[in-house]
């Protein structure tokens, strides 16, 4: 690409690719559709977000029963009374029970619901900015995949290479098959690049404070938003991932609880920043 044609980095931030969502017309039976269709995906990702961290901590742990994503059956965690179909409606069986356990009467976590409820709203939103087409149910993938991952990590400081893996892969499929508006050499160069970006910024501070400065899951996730939104949205998802974290870090450490090695959890703003630059297609304008 000539020097020319490189966007101009003096520009100001409305000239730098910052549109709002296309909100395509859609009728409500689609509506009704992505948002029921986000409340049952959300209801797995609790499952996901409970279960896989803890089947990688104890993945060589004995045990006699098995423990994965089906088994054993939902339950409640307090009494561990097995859930009946009812129960498993999702965000439904929630305000029917009025946020207890029917059998036990403890709460229920408002994740669960929250969760559910978030996931049907960014399923809703992926239909209104690509209508009802395969870009549409792309981009559910990715929205579910990407808040999985948010979750996971600000919970468990884990970035599992299962999701990782299928975020990068999927991106770059994607673009491959024409399934994603990103041309198949820019998703591949911001999954290269986007690695290569944050390893490299990783390896300078280990160098310079003797210590690892971030994990190689946030490598990982900043390659599978590279693949899904190519080269020239990386630096303005870094920038933004970057300020959130700091301002979240200060004030964390204002507070007196970051703890004594001052870590936090960086994908979620990773994750939080990729939501904004996909949805409001916030990029360098190329």
């Amino acid at each position: 690409m000539p020097f020319s044609t490189w966007p101009n980095l003096l520009l100001p931030p409305g000239a730098l690719g910052w549109t709002s969502p296309a909100m395509a017309t859609v009728s409500w039976p689609y509506i009704l559709l992505f948002a029921v269709l986000g409340l049952v995906i959300g209801s797995f990702l609790n499952v996901l977000i409970h279960r896989l961290p803890l089947m990688i901590l104890n993945q060589d742990a004995p045990t006699d029963l098995p423990f994965n994503l089906h088994a054993p059956p939902s339950h409640c965690p307090h009494c561990l009374q097995t859930l009946k179909w009812p129960e498993l409606i999702p965000l439904f069986s929630f305000v029917f029970s009025k946020g207890h356990c029917k059998h036990c009467q403890q709460s229920i976590a408002w994740r669960y619901p929250l969760i559910e409820l978030i996931t049907s709203l960014l399923f809703t939103l992926c239909l209104f900015k690509f209508g009802f087409t395969a870009q549409a149910a792309m981009a559910c993938f990715f929205s579910a995949a990407l808040l999985a991952l948010a979750w996971i990590d600000a919970e468990t400081f884990l970035l599992p290479d299962t999701l990782t893996q299928a975020l990068l892969w999927v991106g770059l499929i994607g673009s491959a098959m024409s399934l994603t508006n990103i041309p198949l050499v820019q998703s591949l160069a911001g999954a290269v690049l986007g690695y290569a970006i944050l390893w490299a910024i990783s390896w300078v501070f280990s160098v310079w404070a003797g210590k690892e400065g971030m994990g190689q899951g946030d490598l990982k996730l900043l390659a599978g938003l590279g693949a899904w939104m190519g080269l020239w949205t990386l630096l303005p998802l870094l920038l933004l991932a970057s300020v959130s974290g700091l301002i979240f870090g200060v004030i964390q450490k204002m507070r007196g609880q970051l703890g004594d090695n001052g870590h936090f959890a960086f994908g979620p703003f990773l994750a939080l920043s990729g939501f904004a630059c996909f949805f409001l297609g916030i990029s360098m304008g190329v």
